[in-house]
């Protein structure tokens, strides 16, 4: 029963220990401002996708994910002093779109919402 639970209380433990890292110890001038917003891991825990959100344009999140990708040796060895696991999982940094797709759905909503109060005007008028 508590075979399910530990990949998702591992995550925890990562997430909380990288977004520690990121903000105290990766020093790099082309890392942004970064958010660990969550990770998931491998059913067998050798592998941990970190999603991570940039705020600024396209290219500062390409950049804050490349300054992350070559730190991820060094994440990886502090994250495995840290949290105490048979095998430090390699660590996967990936751009988290939640936020973005979000806005765009509160976009088309909100352009749907108007055009249809554009119609319900022209209609009142005829």
């Amino acid at each position: 029963m508590s075979g399910r639970f530990r990949p998702r209380r591992v995550a925890d433990q990562i997430r909380a220990v990288l977004a520690e890292l990121v903000q105290q110890q990766v020093k790099d001038p082309g890392l942004g401002f970064v958010t660990i917003t969550e990770v998931r891991m491998s059913g067998d825990l050798h592998y941990a996708t970190v999603f991570v959100s940039v705020m600024g344009d396209t290219a500062s999140e390409d950049v804050s994910i490349s300054t992350l990708r070559r730190a991820a040796p060094f994440l990886r060895s502090e994250v495995g002093r840290r949290v105490s696991l048979r095998h430090t999982p390699e660590l996967r940094f990936e751009l988290d779109q939640t936020l973005a797709h979000s806005d765009r759905i509160e976009k088309l909503l909100r352009d749907g919402h108007e055009s249809k109060g554009q119609e319900g005007d022209q209609n009142e008028r005829d």
